[in-house]
């Protein structure tokens, strides 16, 4: 079976964001999401589903982001599979976006 989305890693991520106009989503839980999430990101979740599929084409770079990058990758199957043409699962999560240094917005 042939992957239908990337892996990339929080760099690789980070730089689509400030070229290619990608929208990185968070799809982890509120609570964690408040606290802090990578900079810029969009919270997907079932409910922002409909303002997501508002706001952001089907042909327009997503990244998709979890805890740890495994969760991400169903996630990233499913927007491919509602018609999403550019689709990435960030290796490593939030985790590893941390790790990479790179910018995180605190809640409050």
């Amino acid at each position: 079976m042939e992957e239908t989305f990337k892996e990339i890693t929080p760099q690789e991520a980070w730089e689509m964001m400030q070229n290619e106009d990608a929208v990185l989503v968070d799809i982890r839980d509120s609570i964690r999401f408040s606290h802090s999430h990578p900079q810029d990101a969009f919270h997907l979740t079932n409910h922002s589903y409909g303002k997501f599929l508002d706001e952001y084409d089907f042909d327009q770079p997503i990244l998709v982001s979890c805890y740890h990058g495994i969760s991400s990758r169903n996630t990233a199957q499913f927007l491919v599979e509602q018609g999403f043409d550019r689709v990435y699962s960030v290796k490593g999560g939030f985790e590893g976006w941390v790790r990479a240094e790179l910018p995180v917005e605190m809640g409050y």
